[in-house]
């Protein structure tokens, strides 16, 4: 049945009928109200109080998450089920960072005991290049989920860096590569090349480029000592010239965008070393069972997931920003982007049957004071859009002016957002005129490590499976993707001949104006 038909989903449209008079200004007075919308998480906290809910709303999306059935999609996932049902594969990401003793079957077989062989292989390797002073950079060679994770953990978590220098590469445009290893030397560089399939056009593209580039500087026979790869596709990985000791792959169950946690993290080991990778999983663990145990009204990801829904369904909000109050966050959002975009982002359901109700929304951020200077004036007075601001109590400097200024920014633009200015706060100013009632949630971190990191990002991958069980869609395929490099193979052929039939005449003008 679609969303738009459920009972639970037409008692919340009816439901926000009678909020007309509702006002975070008056709710906000509400101690109880307040606390019992406040999630403690370990040291981290969830304060969902500036949303436009009452006790009633709460209780009704509880009662839409119980007839789509989270709890039973949720217990799915986490047994190995296949509810990847498009590409009839278990969704398993939460398999690699189980606890060491979790039994986890996959066609019959327990994952687990394979996962720690591998993360043990990439500890080893790691600490070797690690230790190998020879060695000063390391460039990761990826797209998608193989390049955004990885890339994101290890600049977040750059103040505990202390082995070689990491660098990322994933555009196919020349200039990425080619600036990247304009500032290396090969003698001192290790290439990790990631794709699952090791056909990834993009990233095959920059491989060659980069060994190449070996080549020349430490001759064909010395390059795979400065190669390594990320893939499942053993035979191309050494056929490419990777050495198989320096092969580390993972299963078909865990998908691109929610793979840094399996061998694909292995440029954050390499920045921050196999124990800070531990606690990096550790807080996603924590997060998993959070969500699993904890009471759907006291749930973290579930109620994220259920809030976004209220305003993509109910309050048809297309829109949702991320703001870290932290500068090492600041690829939070295009992180997001991604895992939220590509899982979401569909027209149908797992049937292959036309939603009836929207689905995910158009996800964009950038750190806090600087989004102060840019957008936030549209948030605030243009279009509403629910807004996650994510601080950091505790920061890894001593300028506690600064970081004083960066939290009262931060608490400061969600109360603007929640209670407005009237026309007389603003003496009489209309341009100066505020609505407030504009929604958000704040997350605060005791600390920016691995620990809490893990444990934040768990919770929007959680996010994102509760609304696509909701909205009734497979969220761990991505057709659309496909789409475009299916297209773009027969594209390619046209650039160098010239030959341009089949093709519309948009396109095809374009290509003789290359050539």
């Amino acid at each position: 049945m679609g969303l738009k038909n459920n009972p639970a989903f037409t008692a919340l449209e009816q439901h926000h009928k009678t909020l007309g008079n509702f006002q975070l200004r008056d709710a906000l007075q509400d101690q109880t109200r307040c606390q019992s919308l406040t999630i403690h998480f370990d040291q981290a906290v969830f304060d969902f109080s500036k949303h436009l809910v009452t006790p009633d709303t709460m209780k009704l999306l509880q009662g839409l998450a119980s007839a789509r059935d989270v709890a039973g999609w949720r217990t799915k996932m986490f047994s190995g089920d296949k509810i990847n049902n498009t590409e009839d594969r278990a969704v398993l990401h939460t398999a690699l960072r189980a606890a060491a003793d979790a039994d986890i079957r996959v066609d019959g077989q327990n994952v687990v005991p394979g996962i720690y062989q591998t993360r043990q292989r990439m500890a080893d390797f790691a600490n070797q290049i690690r230790g190998d002073k020879k060695i000063t950079d390391v460039v990761s060679i990826g797209i998608g989920g193989s390049d955004l994770g990885p890339r994101f953990v290890a600049e977040a978590l750059g103040n505990f860096h202390d082995g070689p220098a990491v660098h990322f590469v994933s555009n196919v445009d020349g200039h990425a590569i080619s600036s990247t290893l304009a500032k290396l030397k090969p003698q001192s560089t290790l290439v990790l090349i990631a794709s699952k399939t090791f056909t990834t056009e993009e990233t095959m593209l920059n491989a060659g480029v980069a060994r190449d580039w070996l080549e020349k500087g430490v001759g064909a026979s010395n390059v795979g000592q400065h190669l390594a790869a990320l893939s499942s596709a053993v035979d191309k990985a050494t056929a490419f010239g990777v050495p198989q000791d320096r092969i580390f792959g993972f299963a078909d169950w865990v998908g691109g965008r929610y793979s840094l946690w399996s061998a694909i993290g292995l440029p954050i080991m390499m920045a921050v070393g196999p124990q800070n990778f531990d606690k990096l999983l550790e807080g996603a663990r924590a997060m998993d069972d959070h969500f699993r145990t904890a009471p759907s009204e006291k749930n973290v990801p579930i109620l994220m997931g259920l809030l976004g829904v209220w305003y993509r369904n109910v309050y048809q909000y297309p829109t949702q920003a991320l703001l870290p109050y932290d500068q090492r966050l600041a690829r939070l959002a295009k992180f997001i982007q991604q895992m939220d975009m590509e899982s979401n982002g569909k027209s149908v359901d797992r049937h292959g049957q036309p939603l009836d109700t929207a689905a995910g929304p158009v996800i964009f951020g950038e750190p806090g004071t600087d989004s102060q200077h840019s957008f936030m004036q549209l948030v605030h007075q243009g279009e509403v859009v629910p807004v996650d601001f994510i601080a950091v109590k505790k920061p890894d400097h001593k300028l506690t002016e600064n970081h004083r200024s960066l939290l009262s920014n931060c608490f400061a633009q969600s109360r603007a957002l929640a209670i407005g200015q009237t026309l007389a706060e603003a003496g009489g100013d209309a341009s100066r005129v505020f609505s407030g009632n504009r929604p958000s949630t704040t997350i605060l971190l005791p600390q920016l490590d691995a620990y809490y990191l893990g444990a934040l990002l768990a919770a929007y991958e959680h996010k994102v499976f509760v609304q696509g069980i909701i909205w009734d869609m497979n969220s761990f395929d991505q057709p659309g993707v496909e789409l475009g490099k299916k297209l773009a193979k027969a594209i390619a052929p046209a650039l160098d001949t010239g030959d341009v039939k089949g093709l519309d005449y948009s396109t095809a003008q374009l290509i003789k104006a290359v050539r």
